[in-house]
């Protein structure tokens, strides 16, 4: 995955910075209602999602009844689909002091500089106010939630990530679901040995890849691990950093991803999976129609199941805790807020959980019960289920929290590591240096 140079990033947060105190306009981040009549007018929203999405198609709809009793007002969507383009698009725009009223961002530390600085309205104060912050999984929250507990993203799904597996493929070659992450090396070997490609992984956009890497720290020392690793507090050298390179390398040795991973998109990752040529495959609840419905290759559809991440000896999370998401959030400019915006908010919002539910996905909140599709396997119910079963700690996404430059060299790295063209040392002796390099320029 591509993305945007340390040096627009820092630039950006600069002019931010520079120029908040000049902006005009807009509200304190807490005054989430302000006095002043609704007054209809366009709103627009910088949007990363897809195009036909059940996020984009339900807002659309739910404008248009607002605009139905508000004449007047009008929803623009101003989608970017690629992640790397609307990364660069918004912080240019942020820099110019040019957002939009609503934009969509993870819990960066780019966002979390647009927070300090008084860009984005406070979301906790927001959806209390509106009357539905309750409603809310609080793992949904926590995710879109900064180091220091704040929260400023609204969360529009929830997805749990699994391991799916082949259990023909398995038995063919004798092994069985790993009770710990330090089996895996075993279990690809012998998959491998089975002539049984052990896992699919998209490397060419790296977050995948980048997700292993996240594991073991996640099981060793919880989620504030990475939160010490961002700002070097922590290093890749210290003992929990040092057992995760460990254990990636032996997925390496054990040959665990598919040949050529480095160049597998996304979509080729998971054909290798759904066609039976891959035993594993891990990847999101935002897969279930892919995964657990008919749509599925009937050569492999009953042969599908999943578990959840493995857990180690001495582990400081749970098993009912691993790698769950809310996606990416909605941010709402504090520059441009207003009734108008508030009250389309408290309408959208309070009628958005429904709809979502209604298409098959997992809400973000619990208000709602999630529509099972008739073409839908049982596995599509246990999916289900296991939201309902969930621990406090979030495996959270390491490229969301580390600063752009040593998020690329990480997953540079990684592929060189996991390609066995790097050795340990040397992948945590250049990670390890480009976060003391550059961390200081966010976190400093």
């Amino acid at each position: 995955m591509k993305r945007v140079h340390t040096a627009l990033a820092v630039v950006a947060i600069m002019t931010l910075l520079a120029g908040c105190s000049a902006s005009g306009g807009g509200v304190k981040p807490t005054d989430v209602n302000p006095d002043g009549e609704i007054t209809p007018h366009e709103i627009s929203w910088l949007l990363s999602r897809p195009a036909d999405g059940a996020t984009i198609a339900i807002f659309k709809q739910l404008a248009d009844e607002y605009a139905a009793d508000h004449p007047g007002f009008s929803l623009n969507l101003i989608t970017t689909p690629d992640r790397p383009s609307y990364i660069q698009k918004y912080q240019t725009l942020a820099a110019a002091n040019k957002l939009p009223e609503l934009f969509d961002t993870d819990a960066t530390p780019f966002a979390q500089e647009l927070a300090k600085t008084g860009q984005m309205m406070d979301a906790e104060a927001l959806l209390k106010d509106i009357g539905v912050y309750d409603d809310y999984r609080a793992n949904a929250l926590d995710y879109q939630r900064f180091g220091d507990g704040s929260l400023y993203m609204i969360p529009l799904q929830f997805e749990l990530e699994f391991f799916w597996y082949n259990t023909a493929l398995f038995d063919k070659a004798g092994v069985s679901v790993p009770a710990s992450l330090d089996d895996f090396p075993q279990l690809c070997a012998g998959l491998r040995a089975a002539g049984v490609t052990p896992i699919a992984v998209d490397g060419q956009d790296q977050w995948p890849l980048e997700r292993y890497m996240a594991f073991q720290p996640f099981r060793l020392a919880g989620p504030d691990y990475v939160q010490g690793v961002r700002t070097g507090m922590s290093k890749i050298s210290d003992e929990t950093g040092q057992r995760s390179v460990d254990w990636l390398s032996g997925l390496a040795n054990a040959r665990c991803f598919d040949d050529g991973f480095s160049s597998t998109g996304y979509s080729d990752a998971q054909a290798l999976f759904t066609s039976g040529k891959a035993a594993v495959y891990n990847i999101g609840t935002w897969e279930l129609a892919n995964l657990a419905t008919n749509e599925l290759d009937a050569g492999v559809r009953q042969d599908v199941d999943f578990f959840t991440l493995p857990t180690v000896d001495g582990a400081k999370t749970a098993a009912n805790e691993y790698s769950v998401s809310s996606g990416i959030g909605m941010a709402v400019n504090a520059q441009k807020y207003d009734p108008l915006v508030r009250d389309f908010l408290k309408f959208a919002l309070s009628k958005y959980p429904a709809a979502y539910a209604a298409t098959g996905a997992l809400s973000p909140t619990t208000n709602v019960q999630t529509t099972v599709p008739g073409n839908a396997t049982p596995l599509y119910q246990k999916a289900l289920d296991a939201a309902d079963d969930l621990g406090t700690n979030l495996a959270v996404p390491w490229d969301t929290q580390l600063d752009p430059t040593s998020n690329t060299r990480l997953q540079q790295e990684l592929v060189l590591l996991m390609q066995g063209n790097s050795t340990a040392e040397n992948f945590i002796d250049r990670v390890d240096s480009t976060i003391a390099e550059n961390a200081p320029k966010f976190f400093g």
